[in-house]
This record gives structure tokens, C-alpha cells and sequence, in this order.
């Protein structure tokens, strides 16, 4: 019998684990996997959506737990359906051969029904995979012609990209050759214009006035540049020199137009008629009007030069000369005319020296400015040739004036002029118009060193002549009758003026301004700070002044403001010195014609005036002497001619006596410094200390007397000599102390006021004598209470009232008149 359909795979499937040789034998754990499987799937209930159709593919086993909630009543229907389907309802089955045969159809059925959907999906899935390689065979056909269009490309555009950078490699020659030949043509521009620049200076129709010369001039500077830049091309000297002749030639055209035109206006200018010009200014007028006309004419040209001066030297070169040319014509037309204003200046004032040094510094300082002017009309750099010319000008002013200057003997005049000079001229001037009157102030400055070397050395010889040297006239020395008598002047004045309310008739005499030089009205040696006085003294005006003392202090008030501060100082030093002795001479020779106290208080008041007068002066009237000190050569002259040093002359050691004398005998620089105004304050403190001495002796001399012979009494008491009793002292008895004291008080009230009276002439001004009278007052009240203090105690009462030493109120009371 033949084997039913789907017997021979379940048996291939049997020989895959089929022992002792399986074809696909399972692991330990797999089998153990498959035995687990199929314990679980023995245990699952059967699914409550199997159809009826199924049940009969299930076990009798299974069958026996499900068959009885799952098979109908009607269960012949069901077998029925199922064997008509399996095409068995008319068969019968009587045997086993038959039940077998009938249930493997059934198996068969039951697999094929139950792979039958497996099939459908591997139909499915087969049309698919036909479809797919049916895609895939056209995406394969798509790439094969997508690849050979890609090589297609690849050719066309290797093809493109050579034919691309053989056209820019192309275009990259074409543009390198314009270039190059763009710059061959550039180069040779400069080469070519060389030709055209000859035949523009060689044309006889060539005008350095014309529109195309500048521009010209302006390509061959390029020209010359540019050929001078490149050394290295072949023909570089040939064309370099022949530029240059080029330059030379245009040089020269440029230096003759403008140089003839300078000369013509010159030769015009000389040439005119001298009745035309009535004066000197006019002259001046017409020279700077002609060359201020023609300064348009040329100074385009110039310009031009002055522009391309720094970058060659020919233009340089033409420049300097144009400069000379210009300055040798103003030399030529101003050279004349201002030695001839000079000398009519100097006619006008031959006299007056400060009037023609005026007028002739501002007469210089015009013709600077203008000549500045009238160089800017043509040039706009500056040039030192100017300077030189114009210093060469005021040299003519100088010339003139040296000689007059050296012989002015008065020192207001040098003094003034040393005013002009420096005040109007220097600071004035100058300093506001420093870049035109520079050479002007170099010959100002040069006259006024001569002016001050020369008020130095009148200075000098005044010092020595009118103060050192000064004779005084009886005059001068009426000493305290001249001030008496304008003391008397100026009272009869003033009650004469009571009437009429006008100011007084004396008025301060000042050698400077009221701000910086007042006059002294008060003074002393302690304190120098006087205050206003309504009152003048005679003393205080200007005239009534020790003519040396006047001299003095004219002499530095001339020189203050004119002079360097260090000669200053010096002949200031000099001027007080001398002022001082002569001062001292005055003071003996007034204290012995007249009085003591009125040779001291003259003194006094002159030096206080000296000082208050000096004190404006902002200088130091300090100067510095050196001096050589021969002392030490001296004592080492007397060592050497000792006998007992020859016999060390040729000792070869340190002592020997020639070596000693070099080494000790060296002579020694010493600097020493004199202040004039430490001076001053030296003697009024010394006159005014001998002034209290003298006064001071004049009132209580008797009384110091008296209290010396006491003060030795004690001493010799104290060392041990016998006791003494002062009343039992032959001159020491009440009725001589009486007499003493009278006679003291009787002095002092006779000779106070008069000396109260001749301060208050000398000085007038309360402060100042009381300053000065104040230490005489204090040693007068001082004597008598140390008198007080020794009478109470050395003598009785009836005995002080034989004495009747007056008491310190009346002495007070007659002082009190001195404040």
C-alpha cells in the first residue's frame, strides 16, 4: 500500500533525533527546553474559540476533559460534516487496514489544512519577493547607468576644469604681459619725456611766467626722482646727467627772471630824481611801494623752490642765491638812506643822547619790521641771511652811537639811556615782536652792555670822587641850625595855609614810586617799623639829606634798574662803605663843632634813612672777597732760616727741612663776605648804644659814682675787711648825698628837654624816641631805686629827710615828658 501524502516528511523529521546517529541532535538543555514545552502544553485547557472542525484533529485523551462542554447534542452532524468533507460519507469503515488508511487521509488533511495558511503566506510573501527582485534587477540597471553616466561626468568635467585653468592660466600671461608692458610704457614715460622737456626749454618762446613751466618743472622733479631711485637701469647715468642739465637750465631761467627783476626795480630806484623825493620817508615809502608791486611777479617762482629746497640741492642752491640777491639790493638801497637818516637824526639831537637813542631804536625797529614784512611779500620760509643784513643795518645806528656813549660822564643820562634800551627797547619791542626784531636786539643788547660798562665805570669814579672824596662845606654841617630854620619855614608856612584848605607845603620826597622806595620817618636799632607821622621833620626831605647820603642812595637808584644784580651788589657794597665813613667823618666833625648828642642823632637819623632807603632794593647786598693768607708760609720762612734747620736741608727722610717748608709753608685761600646792610645795622646799633651810653652818663653820672664807691665798700665788707657804717663815710654824709642829688634832679630837669628837643628835631616821630629814649629812661628809674632801696636801708629817718631824694613819682613825673 502505498504511503499517504505527508509520511515522509514527519519521518525525515524522526530521523533528526532519531539514536544512536540523529541527524540534528539537541543539546542537554534543549531537550530539557522540548520536555518542558511539552509538559506545559499537555496542561492547557483547549481555547474556548477552537471551532468544532478542530476537534477532531485533538487526542482521545484531550478529548475526555473538553468533548463534553465543546461537542453539540447533535453529534452525527457533526462526524457527518466531517466525513463528507474528508469525501467519506458513502465509505464505511470495516477493517483496520481501512481505519488507517482513513486516518492517515485525516492526518494528511488535518496538516495540509493546517499549513495551508502557512502557504498562502509563502505565496504572498513569494510574489513579494518577485517584486522585490524585479526592483532590485531595475535598481541594479539603474546604477549601472547612473555609474556610467558618473564616469561620463567625471570625463567632462576633467575635460572642463583642464580647458577652465588652461583659459586662467591664459588670462593670467595675458594680464602679467599688460602689466608688463603697462609697466615698459611707465618706465619709459619718464625716459620719453625727455625729449619733450628739452624742446620746451630749448624753444625760444619759453616764458617762466607761462601756464605749462610749472608743470613742467613739476615732471622733471618726477623725472629725476624716479630715475634716481632706480641705479640699476642700463642707461641710468646718461639719462640722470641729462635731466640734470634739464634742471640746470630751468635753474637758471627761474634765477635770471627773478634776479633781473629784482635788479631793474634796484636800477629804477637809483635812478630817480632826487627833487622828487623831498625826504627820507618818502624815499623809504617808494622802496618798499616798488618792491611790494613786484612781488607778485615772482613769487609763484619762488614759491616753487622754496617747495623742492629740501629735496635737491639745486633748488637749494638757486634759493640761496635768489636770497642773496634780494638781500644784496636791499643792502644797496636801504645802506645809503639810513646812514643818511642816522645822521640827520643825530644833527636834531646832538645834545639830548636819550632822545637820539629813541629816536633811533625806533627808527631801526621800523625798518626790521617792514624789511620782515617785505621778505614774507616774496619768500615763505625764513632765512638767518636777513638777520645778518639787518644786523648789519642796525650796526650803522651802532657805529653812530658807541662813540657819544663812552664819552657821557653823568650817570642820569647813562642811566636813562640804560632805561630805553632795556625797558622800551628790549621788553617793549622785543619781546612782542621777537621773530622780526631779532637782530635788532642783538645790537641793543650789544649797546647796552657798552651803556652799563660804561655807568659801571662812572659809578666807580662817582663813588670815589663825590662820596669817598666828598669835602663838606661848612653848610652841610650846620647841624641842628639848618634843620631849626626850616622847622621855622614850615611853621610860618603852615599858619599861613591854616586859612586856605589846601595840603601841607612839605610833601614826602621819594627817589622811586611811593610803592617801593618811601622815605624813613622813623627808625631805631631794637625795631625798624615806624608808623605814619602827620609831622615832618625837616631831617626827612629829600634836600635836607647828607649830600653823601643823597648821592648814595641817587647813585643806586640809577644803577638798581639798569645793571646785572651782582655788579650791583658790588658797587652797592661799595656806595654804603663809603657812605658810611663819610657819615662817621660828618657825625665827629658835627659833635665837635656843636654837641655830642648832635653829632649821634645826626648819625642815628642818616643811617636809619640809609636803611629804610636800601631796603626796597630786592637784591642782597652781599658780595664775597677772597684773600690770600700768607701765615702759614710766614711761620714756615722763620722755620727754614732757623740755624738749627740747615743741617736737615739734605736729610732724606720726613724731616727734612726744604720737603717741611713746601708742604707747610702752603699759602690758604680764604673767602670772607661783607653785607652792606649788616654794615648799616652794625653802626646805627653802635651809635645808638653810645647815644644811650652818653645820655644815660650825662643825667646820673653822680649817682653811679656813688653806688660804685658802694658796691666796693661791700666787696672789701664781704672779703673780710672791717665793718663799715655807709653814714659815717666822709662822702657818703646825708648833706653830700643831698647835694648829689639835687644836683642830679637839677640836671635832669634842665637838660631833658633839650635833649628831648633835638630827638624830636632829628627823628621827629614819637615812636622812634621813644624807642630810643626808652633804655635811657629805664636806667635813670633803675639808679634811683637801687638809691631808694640803699638810703632806706643804710641811713635813718632823719637822715633821709636831710638827703630829700626825690621819690620815684617825681622822678617818673619829670621822665613822663619823654612819651
Amino acid at each position: 500500500m502505498a504511503e499517504p501524502p505527508g509520511r515522509e516528511p514527519r519521518d525525515r523529521l524522526g530521523l533528526w533525533d532519531r539514536r544512536p546517529q540523529p541527524r540534528a541532535p539537541l543539546s542537554e538543555r534543549q531537550a530539557d527546553s522540548v520536555l518542558r514545552l511539552k509538559a506545559a502544553a499537555e496542561a492547557l485547557p483547549v481555547p474556548t474559540e477552537l471551532p468544532i472542525e478542530d476537534l477532531c484533529s485533538l487526542t482521545s485523551q484531550s478529548l475526555t476533559v473538553t468533548l463534553t462542554a465543546a461537542v453539540p447534542e447533535s453529534t452525527e452532524d457533526v462526524l457527518l460534516k466531517g466525513f463528507a468533507m474528508l469525501g467519506m460519507e458513502n465509505e464505511r469503515i470495516e477493517t483496520a487496514q481501512q481505519f488507517f488508511s482513513w486516518f492517515a487521509q485525516l492526518q494528511t488533511q488535518m496538516d495540509q489544512d493546517e499549513s495551508a495558511k502557512y502557504r498562502q503566506m509563502r505565496d504572498y510573501l513569494s510574489g513579494f519577493e518577485e517584486q522585490c527582485d524585479t526592483i532590485l534587477n531595475d535598481v541594479n540597471s539603474a546604477l549601472q547607468h547612473l555609474e556610467a553616466l558618473q564616469k561620463q561626468y567625471l570625463f567632462v568635467s576633467t575635460k572642463t576644469g583642464t580647458l577652465h585653468e588652461a583659459c586662467e592660466q591664459l588670462l593670467k600671461e595675458q594680464s602679467e604681459l599688460v602689466d608688463l608692458a603697462e609697466n615698459i610704457q611707465q618706465k619709459l614715460s619718464y625716459f620719453n619725456e625727455l625729449e619733450n622737456i628739452n624742446t620746451k626749454l630749448n624753444s625760444p618762446t619759453l616764458s617762466v611766467n607761462s601756464e605749462g613751466f610749472i608743470p613742467m618743472l613739476a615732471k622733471l622733479d618726477d623725472c629725476i626722482a624716479y630715475i634716481s631711485s632706480h641705479p640699476n637701469f642700463k642707461d641710468y647715468p646718461v639719462y640722470l646727467t641729462k635731466f640734470k642739465q634739464c634742471l640746470s637750465k630751468a635753474m637758471h631761467l627761474i634765477k635770471m627772471y627773478t634776479v633781473n627783476t629784482l635788479q631793474n626795480l634796484t636800477s629804477q630806484l637809483m635812478k630817480r630824481d632826487p627833487s622828487s623825493v623831498p625826504n627820507s620817508d618818502n624815499a623809504f615809502t617808494l622802496f618798499y611801494v616798488k618792491f611790494r608791486a613786484a612781488a607778485p611777479k615772482v613769487r609763484t617762482l619762488i614759491e616753487q623752490v622754496e617747495q623742492r629746497s629740501e629735496k635737491m640741492p639745486e633748488y637749494q642752491q638757486v634759493l640761496n642765491e635768489i636770497h642773496q640777491c634780494y638781500l644784496d639790493q636791499r643792502e644797496l638801497l636801504l645802506g645809503p638812506s639810513i646812514a643818511s637818516t642816522v645822521t640827520e637824526l643825530t644833527s636834531q639831537n646832538n645834545r639830548d643822547h636819550c632822545a637820539l637813542v629813541r629816536s633811533g631804536c625806533a627808527f631801526m625797529v621800523h625798518v626790521c619790521q617792514d624789511e620782515h614784512q617785505l621778505y614774507n611779500e616774496f619768500f615763505t620760509k625764513p632765512t638767518p641771511k636777513l638777520d645778518e643784513l639787518l644786523e648789519k643795518l642796525c650796526l650803522s645806528l651802532y657805529d653812530v652811537l658807541r662813540p657819544m656813549i663812552i664819552h657821557v660822564i653823568h650817570l642820569e643820562t647813562l642811566s636813562e639811556l640804560c632805561g630805553i634800551l632795556k625797558n622800551e627797547m628790549l621788553e617793549d619791542h622785543v619781546q612782542n615782536n621777537a621773530e622780526q626784531l631779532g637782530a635788532f636786539a642783538a645790537g641793543v643788547k650789544q649797546m647796552l652792555e657798552d651803556v652799563q660798562e660804561r655807568l659801571v665805570y662812572r659809578t666807580h669814579i662817582y663813588i670815589q670822587t663825590d662820596i669817598t672824596g666828598y669835602k663838606p662845606a661848612p653848610g652841610d654841617l650846620a647841624y641842628p641850625d639848618k634843620l631849626e630854620m626850616m622847622e621855622q619855614i614850615a611853621q610860618s608856612l603852615k599858619d599861613e595855609q591854616k586859612k586856605l584848605p589846601s595840603e601841607a607845603s612839605f610833601s614826602d620826597v621819594r627817589l622811586e614810586d611811593p610803592e617801593s622806595c618811601s622815605l624813613v620817618k622813623s627808625g631805631s636799632a631794637e625795631s625798624l617799623n615806624p608808623r605814619h607821622q602827620s609831622t615832618v621833620s625837616p631831617a626827612d626831605l629829600h634836600g635836607m639829606w647828607y649830600p653823601t647820603v643823597r648821592r648814595t642812595l641817587v647813585c643806586l637808584s640809577k644803577l638798581y634798574r639798569c645793571i646785572d644784580r651782582a655788579v650791583f651788589q658790588g658797587l652797592s657794597q661799595e656806595a654804603l662803605s663809603a657812605c658810611i665813613l663819610s657819615l662817621l667823618g660828618a657825625a665827629d666833625s658835627i659833635s665837635k663843632n656843636k654837641t655830642q648828642v648832635d653829632g649821634q642823632l645826626f648819625l642815628i637819623k642818616h643811617l636809619l634813612i640809609l636803611r629804610e632807603q636800601i631796603a626796597p632794593f630786592h637784591t642782597d647786598f652781599t658780595i664775597k672777597e677772597i684773600s690770600l693768607d700768607l701765615k702759614k708760609t710766614r711761620d714756615a720762612a722763620f722755620k727754614i732760616l732757623n740755624p738749627k734747620t740747615v743741617s736737615r736741608f739734605f736729610r732724606l727722610n720726613s724731616n727734612n727741612a726744604l720737603i717741611q717748608f713746601l708742604l707747610e709753608g702752603t699759602p690758604e685761600i680764604r673767602e670772607h663776605y661783607i653785607d652792606s646792610k649788616k654794615d648799616v645795622d652794625r653802626h646805627l646799633k653802635s651809635a645808638c648804644e653810645q647815644f644811650i651810653q652818653q645820655q644815660t652818663k650825662q643825667f646820673i653820672e653822680q649817682l653811679e659814682e656813688f653806688m660804685t664807691k658802694v658796691a666796693a665798700l661791700k666787696t672789701m665788707a664781704t672779703q673780710g675787711g672791717p665793718k663799715y657804717s655807709l653814714s659815717q663815710q666822709p662822702w657818703a654824709q646825708p648833706a653830700k648825698i643831698n647835694d648829689m642829688v639835687s644836683s642830679t634832679y637839677k640836671t635832669l630837669k634842665t637838660k631833658l628837654p633839650s635833649t628831648l628837643r633835638s630827638m624830636s628835631l632829628y627823628l621827629s616821630n614819637k615812636d622812634t624816641e621813644f624807642i630810643l629814649f626808652k633804655p635811657v629812661r629805664n636806667n635813670i628809674q633803675q639808679m634811683f631805686q637801687k638809691l631808694h632801696a640803699l638810703l632806706k636801708e643804710e641811713f635813718s629817718n632823719e637822715d633821709l629827710q636831710i638827703i630829700a631824694c626825690p621819690s620815684m613819682e617825681q622822678v617818673n613825673l619829670l621822665l613822663s615828658m619823654s612819651k
